[in-house]
Formats: structure tokens, sequence, C-alpha cells
């Protein structure tokens, strides 16, 4: 909404501003974190109420979950979306595409969230939304995305994916980047969803990853910047840096509830949408290969699962003493915090290094 005042630029200058994507950038920072940190605690308390014994934990769990945790309200998430969608309908362009079809990739897995969440509650169990159908879901709502971001996009690249740190490299997939595109989408919301174990663990990286494809998009939508830094020039991708910078403002104000001991769990409801946002954002600006890079702790976390699993089932045997990986830090001793505070270091320096991308080719 803010963004067409830059239209009165020509007759009241103090509008110009708004004809900058960093400033409205920064406006959707503050605009979505304060809307969180307004509303949080009574969405806290109703969601509370609603649920009762609150999230489920898991039975084979460390035992400090099930005493320090039980209880805690989960759907957080919805607060999230709920700001970030405010924040980028007030700031962004909304005539923009890509804005809109990451608005939607994001309110779409937080409703395919939403309901593993319900049931979840419901059943008083971990066990929610069947795999198969949700994944199938999250396919379908992922290839519908791509299909729209490679219609828009430039025909030379459209079907194509760019190879970091060297310069006019690109390997076109043809049909199947379709399904590329959605399985980058895909596996990037459960990603995130697996690597929301511990309070405050999750959101870090998804503001470091947001933070840093901020800049990729501002980047890349620019030609000068793009020409200069040797990066495919995508047109119209610059405004996905106020979604990024709604994401930012909304996971700050989502930390002061979910900081240690956390008020409230994101749930599935908001870790599939961050990471579908995350993942959609990726796509548009040809940076899949990139986001394997900024959320390598994502990766990691989904690797030490799949790892597990396939030990287990070929050998009888566990590589990890429990899967997703941070759990395993908590059987060897690791506190909570400690867990925590290192993965987020881990965050930004795989951040750094993706974000280097930009300039050694």
């Amino acid at each position: 909404m803010f963004y067409f005042l830059e239209q009165l630029g020509d007759g009241f200058g103090v509008f110009n501003i708004f004809r900058y994507i960093t400033f409205r950038t920064g406006g959707a920072v503050v605009t979505a974190m304060f809307f969180v940190l307004l509303f949080g605690p009574g969405t806290i308390k109703r969601l509370a109420k609603l649920q009762g014994g609150g999230q489920p934990i898991r039975e084979d769990g460390p035992k400090s979950h099930i005493i320090e945790k039980a209880g805690t309200p989960t759907m957080g998430g919805l607060i999230i979306i709920a700001s970030l969608v405010l924040s980028t309908l007030l700031w962004a362009n909304l005539g923009n595409i890509y804005v809109l079809v990451v608005l939607g990739v994001t309110v779409c897995y937080g409703a395919i969230g939403f309901y593993d969440d319900y049931l979840k509650i419901t059943r008083s169990s971990n066990n929610g939304f069947g795999a198969r159908q949700r994944i199938l879901l999250e396919a379908f709502v992922g290839i519908i995305a791509v299909l729209i971001i490679s219609r828009v996009g430039e025909p030379s690249t459209a079907t194509s994916i760019l190879l970091p740190f060297v310069k006019d490299i690109a390997i076109d997939l043809g049909l199947f980047f379709f399904i590329f595109g959605a399985f980058v989408i895909l596996g990037a919301a459960n990603s995130v969803n697996l690597t929301d174990g511990l309070d405050g663990l999750a959101i870090v990286p998804v503001m470091i990853a947001a933070a840093s494809f901020g800049l990729i998009a501002y980047l890349v939508g620019n030609q000068t910047f793009a020409d200069y830094l040797l990066v495919n020039f995508v047109p119209g991708t610059g405004e996905l840096a106020v979604v990024c910078g709604a994401i930012i403002g909304a996971g700050l104000g989502f930390l002061w509830f979910n900081a240690p001991p956390a008020q409230i769990f994101m749930g599935d409801t908001g870790s599939l949408a961050l990471g579908g946002a995350l993942g959609a954002i990726a796509v548009a600006t040809k940076h899949e290969i990139v986001l394997a890079i900024i959320g390598g702790l994502f990766v990691l976390e989904t690797l030490s699962v799949i790892v597990q699993v396939t030990s287990y089932k070929l050998t009888g045997k566990r590589v990890f003493k429990m899967a997703p990986i941070h759990h395993h830090f908590e059987h060897l001793g690791w506190t909570e915090s400690q867990i925590v505070i290192r993965f987020w270091i881990i965050s930004i320096v795989l951040a750094m290094v993706g974000l280097s991308s930009l300039k050694l080719r």
C-alpha cells in the first residue's frame, strides 16, 4: 500500500522515499516486528487456552523436554504469517508477481502446517497429517509456484539453474526444472521443519537466510549491481527484499517469545511457511544452489535424519544417538543453549560463504 505513495513523489518530494526498496524493506522489518510484539501475548494466551496440553512432546526424545516443554502452546506460526503478510501488503509493490507468488507459497504451506498441528493437538500425538498426502500437497503448490515464476522470468534462463562461484554457466533442465524448483521449495520447508526442535533454534537461522536472500534479491534485481557482480539479472526480484524484511521482522518479534524457555512454539504452521518462503525466493532469484549453502544448517539436519533412517533400515544400527542431529548433541551432554548458539554461529558462517559466491566468480 505504501509503495503507491511514491507516485506522489513528483508533486511532494517527501514521498520520493517510498520509491526506495531499502526504505520499504526497513519499514517491513519494523512493522512485522511491532505487530508480533503487540499481538503476541494475547495470541499466546488464546492458543494456550484452546490447546490445553499444548504441543505433544516426543516420548523418545530427551527426558528434559517432557518436563520443561510440556504444556507449551504451538501454532505460533499463525502470528508469524499474519505479521509477515500484513507487513508485505503494506510495504511491497503488490503488482509484482514474485511478491504474490512468495506470499501464496507462504500462506499455502502455512495452511498445510496448521492442519498438521491441529491433528497433532486433537489426537494428543506426534502423528499428524499423513506424510504422503502432505508431501503431495506441498509438491503441487511448489510446481504451481515454479510454473508462474518461469513464465515471468527471462526466457533465456527460465528453466535453467545457475552455478555459484562461476560465471556464465547455466544448465538448462527443460521440463525437469519444474520438478527441481518444486523440490527446492518443498525441501526448504521440511528442512526448517526438522530443525525446529529447540527453543530459538530454527527462527534465527531463518532470519539469517532471509537477510542473505534479501541482499541477493536486491542485487540480482538491479541491472547495475548484477552486471558488476557478474550475476544473472532477474528484473522485478528486487522487490522480494521487502518480503525478506518482513520475515526478519516477524522472526525478531517471535524470538522475543520463543527465547528459552519458550512461551510458544512456531509449530509446523510456522516452519513450513517460512521454509517454503525461502525456497520460493531462491527459485525466483535463480539462486537455488546458494540456498543449500546459506541454509546449510537445515540441510545438515535433514541429512542426519536420512542417514539415521537409512542406516537403521539397512543394518539395524543407528549412526546418531537421536535424529535430527541437534538431539544427538543433547544426548552427548550439550545444554540446549550451547546447541542453539553454536548452530546460530554455523548459520552465520554458512551465510557468509553463500554470499561470497556473489563476488567470487
